[in-house]
């Protein structure tokens, strides 16, 4: 499981909105993004930045990851934001509009100037053509970053390209990103799905991403958090499944076999690492609802 976190439901809240940041310690989301972008209207950027500031500071999040979405580089108010971030108690910084290995780079440059702590994580957002083609030399670009998110509406309005039920245009891009993210090690987030009474394609967007190797969704509501979590979780006859696959696999060792068959499937090494980290999810999963 990519950095022994919980991501299947990540929670986007506007950084202006003190209703919503209050309102989100109760909820089950696995992580919260302030956003400081797309959000906030642009004579509001400065004092939602102080109202995040402000929000964190008093915490009460439990064991959430926290992650705020500063302003993409190249804006007046990016650098700020970078520097305002490395005095927050937060876990990440998303960097949206990424298309090369320079902004992070410059981004970790401007927070170790500022003072950030070694352990305070980057984010990507990965919604454009030209992210798409640097999948790779982002992914690569520094030891700080730790996850891909991605802006499929971005995307698809840069890619003339039409939003269907099951995201036909967005296969390459997706596939893309995957690719590079699991060479890299990184969390892998699927991006936002807007129509808020589509209940029935929302959970089938989740399941596609969790198909696809995604970690979690991104999402704009909280009615949308207990699907997400759901669908990202094993269920109880995958976790019987992972169990079985592992002792099958055990009891052929025991007798100097590599591999062995169950249920008429061929068992490897490489189906016990895929039933453990199940296992692992499973486990996470129950020390959150404890600590909760």
């Amino acid at each position: 499981m990519a950095g022994a976190r919980l991501r299947r439901s990540v929670l986007f809240m506007p950084g202006a909105n003190a209703r919503a940041m209050e309102k989100a310690r109760g909820l089950p989301a696995d992580a919260l993004i302030f956003d400081l972008e797309d959000a906030v209207a642009p004579d509001a950027k400065a004092a939602a930045r102080d109202a995040v500031a402000a929000t964190l500071k008093q915490g009460g999040y439990g064991g959430r990851e926290l992650i705020l979405r500063v302003n993409a580089l190249g804006t007046q108010w990016a650098e700020d934001d970078l520097k305002a971030a490395a005095q927050m108690k937060l876990d990440a910084v998303l960097l949206p509009k990424v298309e090369s290995e320079a902004e992070p780079r410059r981004a970790e440059a401007i927070l170790i100037s500022a003072g950030a702590p070694k352990n305070l994580a980057l984010w990507c957002m990965m919604e454009t053509a030209r992210a798409m083609l640097h999948a790779e030399a982002i992914a690569a670009s520094t030891s700080r970053l730790r996850a891909f998110v991605m802006g499929t509406a971005d995307l698809s309005k840069e890619l003339h390209a039409a939003e269907t039920p099951l995201r036909e245009p967005m296969m390459t891009a997706l596939g893309l990103c995957v690719l590079a993210a699991r060479a890299y090690g990184l969390a892998l987030l699927d991006g936002v799905h807007f129509d808020l009474d589509d209940a029935a394609g929302f959970e089938a967007s989740c399941r596609q991403g969790r198909d696809l190797g995604f970690d979690g969704k991104t999402l704009i509501h909280p009615k949308t958090i207990d699907t997400a979590n759901a669908v990202f979780s094993p269920s109880v006859a995958e976790l019987a499944r992972a169990r079985r696959i592992i002792d099958a696999h055990a009891e052929a060792m025991k007798q100097g076999k590599g591999a062995t068959v169950l249920d008429g499937s061929l068992v490897e090494r490489l189906h016990v690492e895929a039933a453990q980290r199940s296992l692992d999810l499973a486990a996470a999963i129950d020390a959150r609802g404890k600590a909760q």
